[in-house]
């Protein structure tokens, strides 16, 4: 069974990823005269099936009319102090419960995250409480971008 004992080590070095057809690739790299089927039967009858990933969900919607808001920014993304230009965004990151959204405010200025929020759902409210946490921090003069 020295074929089973390559498909366990490459199946733990794939982090339980390859299924059969990527598994026959790797044994067949290994040299090893294996087929599709035969690598097939041996990863079922011993229980080893791959990791589906999940589909990437598209979270942008860009079609929308233009002017939101002007571009007062324009790019320019440098700031000459404290508290003149903010910029807010969303990230979503994969943890062992699922995904966690997470809305940053930054001082432009100082690059420092000066307001955030964590949710497991991607609603406009974790952006809100995001600013209002940047907001009750800084007390922004009048004037301030956010972008």
């Amino acid at each position: 069974m020295k074929v089973l004992a390559h498909i366990r080590e490459h199946y733990a070095l794939s982090n339980r990823t390859y299924g059969r057809p990527r598994m026959t690739m790797e044994l067949r790299e290994a040299g090893l005269a294996v087929g599709e089927r035969r690598v097939g039967r041996l990863m079922k009858a011993n229980d080893i099936r791959p990791t589906r990933t999940r589909r990437h969900k598209v979270t942008t919607d860009s079609r929308h009319s233009p002017g939101f808001a002007d571009n007062i920014l324009d790019r320019d993304f440098m700031a000459d102090a404290p508290n003149r230009k903010w910029a807010g965004d969303i990230s979503y990151i994969w943890t062992s419960e699922g995904w966690l959204y997470l809305a940053v405010v930054i001082d432009l200025f100082s690059r420092r995250v000066i307001g955030w929020a964590a949710s497991d759902r991607m609603k406009k409210d974790i952006a809100i409480r995001a600013l209002d946490m940047a907001m009750r921090l800084r007390n922004p003069p009048s004037g301030c971008i956010f972008h």
